[in-house]
């Protein structure tokens, strides 16, 4: 009996096309970061075993769901846009849960970061431009 026969990987419906299946994948991998990060933080603040609890589980479920995500996209892909998310998110969080103020200057920072990201994720790949450039004469 193996890890898979207990926890199989979850099965994208055939249909989807693998664009949409990386698209879901990386904002259930954001949700689920964002949730057990707010539920270590909720942890480290007030010692709740019970957000321990729940932000170990969603860490477990996250990382089931990004294995489950690779059967099907791009490891890059997945994991830089998860990233973007999960950044995007938790800037958000901290300014209106826990107050933080971030300057003007930070905040451009944040914005040209988030920029340089997307531009990794959705800029396409080396060998699909240089085919692109090679086909074109």
């Amino acid at each position: 009996m193996s890890v898979t026969d207990v926890f199989p990987l979850i099965k994208a419906p055939a249909a989807w096309p693998v664009p949409v299946v990386a698209t879901v994948a990386m904002v259930c991998l954001a949700g689920l970061d964002l949730l057990g990060a707010v539920l270590a933080k909720e942890w480290a603040e007030n010692g709740s075993a019970r957000a321990l609890v729940l932000g170990a589980g969603a860490f477990l479920v996250l990382f089931w769901v990004y294995a489950s995500s690779l059967k099907y996209a791009e490891l890059a892909l997945v994991t830089m846009g998860w990233v973007v998310m999960l950044q995007v998110g938790l800037v958000l969080i901290d300014r209106w849960r826990y107050g933080v103020e971030l300057p003007t200057g930070k905040w451009v920072a944040i914005g040209v970061v988030l920029l340089a990201q997307a531009y990794l994720v959705l800029a396409p790949a080396a060998e699909q431009a240089g085919a692109a450039a090679g086909s074109g004469g």
